[in-house]
């Protein structure tokens, strides 16, 4: 096991229904609100939750396509075909 410095690590109570404070000093330097918890081994990984922006996604796609968008059915109809 790998150990940080001491302001990396603290030691918690888990209260009667599981419950653990994290540190405000690392919910505020995180500044996430939800966190993702998966059992790895025989420890707790905690992480933030990020959900990803998928607009950042937009306009990125490349298809050689000759239907126009505007016949949505005809477009992806060609999308669909194998390529030769």
């Amino acid at each position: 096991m790998k150990w940080h410095s001491m302001s990396e690590l603290e030691v918690k109570d888990v209260d009667e229904q599981g419950r653990i404070i994290i540190p405000k000093q690392w919910r505020d330097k995180l500044g996430a609100k939800k966190v993702v918890m998966r059992l790895k081994d025989d420890s707790i990984e905690i992480t933030p939750y990020r959900q990803d922006d998928l607009t950042r996604y937009f306009d990125r796609a490349v298809a050689d396509v000759a239907a126009s968008m505007d016949d949505w059915h005809s477009y992806r109809r060609e999308l669909r075909k194998p390529k030769r």
